[in-house]
């Protein structure tokens, strides 16, 4: 599966890296958030891999649901796809953005892809197993190296949303005894903590479940954990909630050491 995953992510993003180099209009969605023709293009790629190899699973994609195609998912498994997480990111010349990928079992993400193809990494997981890939110019695998997370320092390192951070974020830092927070945008903070780069993403701002599934996937297989404000793992295909939309996450706290104490210090 994951073959497949990456093989779809390195061709969407192919496809976003020309259409950023092209240049691009923005659209604006229901939500008030931006769409390009990179996101259209990316899915369109995207879907067609998981139906080939794949057609009897079905697929919850961003925009998809946007345009309001969702699936039955009830009692199977499933994939989650955000073509292009951070558009925001790519519309002003980051570099940021990602490609995901995921498959749900159970709730639970099981293996999925993280790429960056601005920055030329991605990063994938399945089943305890994490890797980073260096992706060279012509959009080739150049290098795959094991990761996995690291012990949580005493002086432990926080990242969170470039532009959806809150007071309650400051807050968590305050009450944890956490000094160090470094701002980034996109599902890339999932796989930093996933290869020992820093330890704990807090977040108390809306996510959707296709921007943290790939990500979450990654840092699972990594050995590390995301947990709700109760402690409990979060799970992915909650639909028919009368709290909240299709696909939402509550609030959620991601770590990356395998010592993963949530109590104050």
């Amino acid at each position: 599966m994951l073959r497949t995953f990456e093989k779809a992510a390195l061709e969407a993003g192919k496809a976003i890296i020309t259409v950023l180099r092209e240049g691009f209009p923005v659209a604006m969605k229901a939500d008030a958030s931006p769409v390009t023709v990179a996101d259209e293009e990316a899915e369109r790629i995207i879907l067609a891999h998981l139906a080939r190899d794949y057609p009897e699973i079905p697929v919850v994609a961003e925009e998809s649901v946007a345009a309001g195609k969702v699936p039955d998912i009830a009692g199977r498994g499933f994939f989650l796809v955000d073509p292009l997480d951070g558009t925001r990111e790519f519309v002003d010349g980051r570099q940021e953005f990602t490609v995901n990928i995921a498959y749900i079992e159970n709730g639970a993400p099981v293996a999925g892809i993280v790429y960056a193809p601005a920055l030329g990494l991605a990063f994938s997981g399945e089943r305890g197993h994490a890797e980073r890939l260096v992706v060279a110019d012509d959009f080739t695998v150049g290098a795959r190296s094991t990761i996995t997370v690291r012990e949580q320092p005493e002086d432990r390192l926080a990242l969170a949303s470039l532009r959806h951070n809150s007071p309650e974020t400051g807050s968590f830092l305050a009450d944890h005894a956490i000094f160090k927070c470094t701002n980034i945008g996109s599902s890339l903070k999932f796989c930093l903590l996933a290869e020992g780069k820093a330890d704990v993403y807090p977040r108390f701002t809306r996510t959707m479940e296709w921007d943290t599934a790939a990500g979450d996937a990654v840092l699972r297989a990594a050995g590390g954990s995301t947990v709700t404000l109760d402690g409990t793992p979060l799970t992915y295909g909650k639909t028919g909630t009368a709290a909240d939309f299709d696909f939402a996450n509550p609030n959620f706290i991601s770590w990356g050491g395998r010592k993963r104490v949530l109590e104050p210090a």
